[in-house]
């Protein structure tokens, strides 16, 4: 797609910045059962869970990247996530040790946001306090629904009252900061019928909620054969906005596209995500960006997904490393940045790519004119998507995609 954003010859960096925050990502990939819509790198478990090698072997991947970026020494891990595939398929004191063995390696923040994935369907009886007393402080639920026909068609595990009875458990383990993940536009759903399981949910009193809309990903099973009964697009909006207004009601504030949360309990981990922070991605198939002290060039990493051949290889080596050029920076901000609702300010596009905010100039006063971008306050140096841009934010990030010379 041609676009007016900058050339290559218009950015024109700005002085070295200071290194942005630093998070931490541990990919476990598998999963009792691979859901037909789950885009992520997530295996059905075959056998038994291979636990103690894939845990030496996350601790091998971060030792190989703590050698080859050495400048991250010094830099303290603001946030942990355990991200899956399901993670709560791990025995809680073995995440213990694995804690250990990183406090070891790496200055983890003593205030540091530490979520766990956790699947309703895979928790027993008293384990979130054993996970508690591992050091985890948050745990994400992955929900999706409580109408036993929508379970079964996004292919859970669990059901509904597995979910009730894991909130109880957290709250018996005294975790408190929890977030209940769930989908709308289901099949056959109606506005009803998404409002049901939302008031479900509130009444769980989660810190945090992950509301966000069944899409039919490429490489899934939906992505090749849709389940029938899907809403249209104008029904999908009519239950997004049934929704935010039953959030609004509930004290929900929405400060990200599907993420809303009481004062003070919005997911630090995302926040770093989505205002291009730094993130040491570690596991099969995990995803790092790096900013390097010297000179703030930005790297981004990955790892091989398949688990077995992610074991196989030892990892005594540096992940496959590629640089992001300097043309990309801006789309790659924004493709993050715009997602929140209270949008940012220019000084930190500035001071996370390094490059001058006037360079964004033309783009964004084409947006502004096609009423999807405004400045706050009027005139001001802070931007957010308005109502409109936010509907259509697809289009406002492709704005930003860079236009390269032909051939």
């Amino acid at each position: 797609m041609a676009t007016n954003a900058p050339s290559p010859a218009a950015l024109q960096p700005l002085a070295a910045t200071p290194a942005p925050p630093l998070a931490l990502y541990l990919h476990f990939p598998w999963c009792v059962r691979k859901c037909p819509y789950c885009d992520f790198n997530s295996h059905a478990l075959q056998g038994e869970l291979p636990q103690q090698a894939y845990l030496e072997a996350l601790l091998a991947d971060l030792d190989a990247q703590l050698q080859h970026f050495g400048d991250l020494a010094g830099r303290p891990v603001v946030s942990l996530f355990l991200g899956g595939g399901t993670p709560s398929l791990f025995e809680p004191e073995a995440l213990g040790r694995l804690f250990e063995q990183l406090r070891a390696r790496i200055a983890i923040a003593p205030a540091a946001e530490i979520t766990l994935e956790a699947n309703p369907g895979t928790i027993e009886r008293g384990r979130f306090t054993d996970y508690r007393d591992a050091g985890i402080n948050r745990v994400s639920l992955g929900a999706q629904s409580f109408a036993p026909r929508q379970l079964e068609t996004l292919g859970r595990i669990h059901n509904a009252q597995d979910t009730l009875i894991a909130v109880d458990e957290l709250r018996a383990a005294g975790i408190a900061n929890f977030n209940l993940d769930l989908m709308y536009a289901l099949p056959g759903q109606d506005v009803a019928g998404a409002l049901a399981d939302l008031r479900t949910a509130i009444e769980l009193r989660p810190a945090h909620l992950s509301h966000y809309q069944l899409t039919m990903e490429p490489g899934t099973v939906f992505g090749s054969l849709p389940p029938p009964g899907l809403p249209n697009d104008d029904l999908a909006w009519s239950m997004q906005q049934a929704c935010q207004a039953e959030l609004a009601r509930a004290g929900y504030a929405q400060y990200e596209t599907s993420a809303y949360a009481h004062a003070g309990t919005q997911c630090t981990h995302n926040l770093n995500y989505w205002r291009f922070g730094d993130y040491l991605g570690v596991g099969a198939g995990a995803h790092g960006k790096l900013t390097q002290r010297a000179g703030g060039a930005i790297s981004r990493t990955v790892r091989e997904r398949e688990p077995r051949r992610y074991l196989a290889r030892g990892h005594r080596d540096a992940p496959p490393t590629s640089p992001v050029a300097s043309i990309d920076l801006p789309f790659e901000f924004m493709m993050n940045a715009l997602r929140l609702v209270d949008g940012f300010e220019e000084s930190l596009f500035e001071t996370r790519t390094g490059l001058a905010w006037s360079e964004l100039e033309a783009p964004v006063s084409r947006l502004r004119g096609r009423g999807l971008l405004e400045s706050i306050p009027a005139g001001g140096r802070s931007w957010r998507p308005t109502e409109l841009g936010r509907r259509f934010l697809n289009d406002a990030i492709a704005e930003f995609l860079p236009t390269r010379p032909g051939p």
